[in-house]
């Protein structure tokens, strides 16, 4: 099977960093270069359900966080904004596993964001040891972290301290003539550096301008869509692209490591920085913050990239050039910001930075072969009828269970992910459904309907809900039912929606597993399945069984019992299992053996379902 470069290159990763980073045979130790290419395997993950590149990220990350949740080698009283950024990676690890190691490292970190000292106007020093000095490198050591902590864990108030270092930056070290960002800011303009007027450094180094970028959509992602600053933060976005492109290299793609000094004497093109630019023109354009002829930019820029940076080494593993090891202000010796100090830096290969860049870039550019397939089309997912919550780690009552943001083994965050790389954009439906609600979808997936051990109230499908429903399907909808087996869900009521259309589903339970004997919940699938084109064999157990009449149908039986079935009705279509089936305890590939093809299922599925939706 042919391998993509992410996949090339996180192999690359995994040979030249077993255990945790170590670079030019010094000891591994607390570094952002670590959590770069960490972010980069978790894209991965996400892409291929291979539960090694989740494994490798809590390796890496285990072999810092003890038992307690200390981190070795971190010093908070450094006050060095770089070392928030592996965070990121603990608040992933927290978020599959729930293990409180991770959220109470996660915590030390956000601990330090609380009393990093700052500029007079409230901006992050870079370092306890820099001070009055915001660096854009900064903003993503820092901003991406403290957004998605401040999202997870209900610091609402957080957002409008994240925006204001990211609007004081461009106040400080825009240059209005080009659009281009200088690296540094020196508030008290004391260093040798900075320029006496303005506090700038003298040069727009590449790689800083990538931080800054990357930085900024990341926390797009996090943020609140109704914030008052959401705004400014995409118009700072859409100014700093503008300036971006149009230092972009014509014949190449690619951007110099000085920006705005192309074919000077000893500039170069820089490989971190030009796979930085293109992960965040691509990822702005995907999430709609700029507009999509911006793709061309990207697309030219990857293929410039993979011409002159991507090499095979004597191992056969797939290499990185081009990258500059490191590019400073000040310190012991002294770094002035010169033209002629970035020329003296390192240029090297594989240097982790840039490794990481291109596994960000990679797994962006990837997703370019599959986001038309769905685009357009709304998947909706029921928060009425499965409404449990439960208290999460702050205190906060939270919606649980097959939910999409939901990343523990319950949760359904992978297979929302399988809809969003095909361009699907899913919602959820807190209240019941009805014609208008019904309408802005184009897919509706109920699952678990609650009973009274799940939710001591729940919302019981009602006559009226499945008429709504019903004549919904009929104009087109597209219909997925995923219900559970006895004693774990609610039949009498929910039965009443299903038999709308020839479904009825079984008060019993089949498919008992014991323990790992993974085996008694397996199905082969056949070559002919109408649904399921690529998977083979996979995985579900204590299930439903299904009784149906036209106009239903199985699509999968096994031993007389219909497993899975579909049903037309008018212009829609159904899909029934009587399992939650595709959470993520059996599609991430972290517990099921790899025989086990349910991540390719959930593909295969919601392929189907977006060609059942075209009728809508």
């Amino acid at each position: 099977m042919c391998q993509t470069y992410s996949e090339r290159m996180s192999a690359t990763v995994m040979t030249i960093w077993k255990d945790s980073l170590s670079i030019d045979g010094k000891p591994a130790k607390w570094t952002y270069d670590q959590g770069v290419i960490l972010k980069g395997m978790e894209g991965l993950w996400y892409a291929t359900g291979d539960g090694k590149y989740f494994n490798y990220i809590q390796k890496c990350m285990d072999f810092f966080v003890n038992d307690k949740g200390e981190i070795r080698g971190y010093k908070q009283d450094e006050f060095n904004i770089d070392n928030v950024l592996c965070g990121r990676n603990l608040l992933t690890l927290y978020a599959v596993t729930g293990k409180e190691k991770y959220y109470k490292a996660a915590s030390t970190l956000r601990e330090q964001l609380k009393s990093q000292p700052r500029t007079n106007e409230g901006g992050f020093w870079h370092k306890k040891r820099y001070p009055y000095q915001m660096w854009l490198d900064g903003l993503y050591m820092g901003e991406p972290f403290y957004a998605e902590f401040a999202k997870t864990f209900h610091e609402d108030a957080a957002f409008d301290d994240i925006a204001n270092q990211f609007i004081w930056m461009e106040q400080h070290a825009r240059d209005p003539k080009t659009g281009l960002l200088y690296h540094a800011w020196d508030e008290s303009k004391e260093q040798k550096w900075a320029n006496k007027q303005t506090g700038c450094s003298p040069n727009f180094w590449a790689r800083a301008m990538g931080w800054y970028g990357i930085a900024l959509v990341d926390v797009l992602q996090q943020f609140p869509q109704e914030h008052p600053k959401r705004k400014l933060l995409i118009e700072i976005l859409q100014r700093y692209i503008t300036a971006v492109e149009k230092v972009q290299d014509a014949s190449t793609g690619l951007w110099w490591d000085i920006l705005d000094k192309p074919g000077q004497p000893k500039n170069y093109f820089e490989s971190s920085a030009s796979c930085m630019f293109v992960y965040t023109i691509a990822k702005a354009v995907r999430s709609n913050l700029i507009n999509s002829s911006n793709i061309s930019f990207a697309k030219k820029g990857y293929e410039g990239i993979i011409k002159q940076f991507i090499k095979t080494d004597v191992n056969g593993l797939t290499a990185l050039d081009g990258t500059v090891s490191v590019s400073g202000l000040g310190g012991e010796p002294y770094r002035d910001g010169s033209y002629e100090y970035y020329m003296s830096e390192r240029v090297i290969t594989n240097d982790p930075k840039g490794v990481g860049a291109f596994l960000l870039m990679s797994n962006e550019m990837e997703l370019l072969t599959t986001l038309n397939i769905g685009k357009g089309k709304t998947v909706l997912l029921d928060d009425y009828y499965n409404s449990e919550r439960k208290k999460d780690i702050t205190g906060k009552e939270m919606p649980f269970h097959y939910k999409w943001d939901e990343m523990p083994n319950s949760g359904f965050s992978y297979f929302g992910n399988v809809f969003n790389r095909f361009g699907v954009q899913t919602k959820t439906l807190s209240t019941v459904p009805d014609a208008a609600n019904l309408s802005q979808a184009d897919i509706f997936i109920i699952v678990d309907a609650d009973n009274i051990a799940d939710n001591p109230q729940p919302n019981y499908v009602q006559p009226k809900d499945a008429d709504a429903i019903y004549e919904w399907v009929k104009k087109g909808g597209v219909l997925v039912l995923m219900h559970n087996d006895k004693g774990n869900a609610e039949f009498e009521h929910f039965n009443t929606l299903t038999e709308k259309f020839g479904i009825h589903f079984n008060e019993d339970s089949r498919n008992k597993v014991i323990g790992n004997q993974f085996e008694t919940g397996a199905f082969n699938l056949t070559s002919s399945n109408e649904i399921f084109k690529t998977a083979k064999k996979v995985y579900l157990k204590e299930i439903s069984t299904l009784k149906l009449s036209s106009p239903a149908r199985a699509v999968l039986t096994d031993n007389g019992d219909n497993i899975i079935a579909v049903s037309k009705v008018g212009k829609g279509t159904v899909f029934a299992v009587g399992d939650p089936w595709l959470y993520n305890e059996y599609v991430d590939g972290r517990k099921l053996p790899a025989e086990y093809e349910n991540n390719k299922a959930a593909n295969d599925l919601v392929l189907w379902l977006i060609a059942q939706a075209k009728n809508k």
